[in-house]
């Protein structure tokens, strides 16, 4: 009795998985003649905050049992799936295949995306500006170890604009080929991953040489060919590249995030939850930057970060570099940009984006 009923069932959950594909592609149909219209206007065929509203309603509507986890990841597939029908996006990120970054940027874009690896954050700007790929992903910066220097000093001299950006949870692991941390004489890895693992590998591994390689990737490759290496790097990298973990979790933070940028060339619209971000210079005088800082506190802006860079076209002449809530098509946003271009010596928008959220899509 019990066995015809779980038969039954069956044939009800097939019928519903037929329904489910003919669903998705009626999805689909309508989604390619949203493409057609779109090219007739000249309007951009991908709108990330366009993809946040969708999800974020097909949560708030979740009654459940339905885990709402699997439900952003489903869904994020979903739409990346109907818009490479429309076109098929190329997004260039930190490579080689399995670095953090490279998990932003399915963890953003989906994985029906054409994935460029670009082994220098330098050639995923250029790649972006010279139109070789349509976005591009970056790390920006650390929960524990601050901005990344070099995805922040190019903002000066590029074109590009910050479309999105995405906050990763990030575990270090120590890998190598036999999975015993005693065969290990030297460990590949990236810089910022060494610095968030610097008192874990003082303590475990002291007097070990740590070799700086272009990402955590790289570092799990190198170590794939070298009996007596080992890489700090992610699980994913150990599973790509045929490594065992010698120890797990081996960051000295366990609350460990890094954002990450997405580049475009294309202006966001609003979606009432925006970030700007903007560079800046000021006058060598007393009061000059506070004088620019007060225009956002007068129309009530709040600052969520605030980071200086030496400009490198002269000695002791710094950038400022501003994220704050809002979005450049908001008046009190205007009015604070206007101030800010009659006091700032030189600066500029890098763009406004939708704000990344633990309640909203993908979070």
């Amino acid at each position: 009795m019990g066995s015809e009923r779980i038969k039954d069932l069956r044939r009800e959950i097939d019928a519903l998985d037929r329904e489910i594909l003919r669903l998705l592609n009626a999805r689909a149909q309508k989604a390619l003649k949203i493409g057609d219209l779109k090219r007739e206007q000249g309007m951009p065929l991908y709108t990330p905050s366009r993809e946040k509203e969708v999800v974020s309603r097909i949560v708030s509507h979740n009654e459940g049992p339905f885990p709402t986890k699997a439900l952003k990841v489903i869904f994020r597939e979903v739409i990346s799936a109907c818009l490479s029908l429309q076109r098929l996006l190329r997004v260039a990120y930190l490579g080689p295949e399995g670095t953090y970054t490279h998990q932003a940027g399915i963890d953003f874009f989906g994985s029906s995306v054409e994935f460029v690896p670009v082994p220098f954050v330098e050639g995923i700007f250029q790649a972006v500006e010279r139109g070789q790929a349509h976005y591009g992903v970056v790390p920006f910066e650390n929960s524990t170890e601050g901005v990344v220097s070099t995805t922040l000093d190019l903002f000066s001299s590029s074109p590009v604009k910050i479309t999105g950006e995405i906050y990763l949870p990030v575990s270090h692991h120590l890998l190598c080929l036999s999975g015993h941390r005693g065969d290990i004489e030297k460990i590949y890895s990236h810089p910022q991953a060494t610095a968030q693992c610097k008192k874990w590998l003082s303590l475990h591994m002291p007097g070990i040489p740590v070799v700086d390689v272009p990402s955590t990737a790289e570092a799990a490759s190198r170590a794939a060919q070298e009996k007596k290496a080992g890489a700090i790097a992610s699980r994913a990298a150990a599973l790509l590249y045929g490594l065992k973990i010698a120890e797990e979790g081996i960051e000295d933070v366990k609350e460990n995030y890094t954002r990450f940028l997405v580049l475009g060339m294309e202006e966001v619209p609003p979606t009432g939850r925006d970030k700007t971000s903007l560079i800046f210079s000021v006058a060598h005088k007393v009061g000059a930057l506070c004088s620019i800082l007060s225009l956002f506190a007068e129309e009530g802006i709040n600052l969520t970060k605030i980071e200086s860079r030496p400009s490198r076209q002269k000695p002791w002449d710094y950038l400022f570099y501003v994220d704050f809530e809002g979005h450049t098509e908001e008046d009190r946003v205007k009015r604070a940009l206007d101030g800010l271009r009659k006091r700032a010596l030189t600066w500029r928008v890098l763009g406004s984006y939708p704000k990344y959220s633990k309640k909203g899509e993908g979070e």
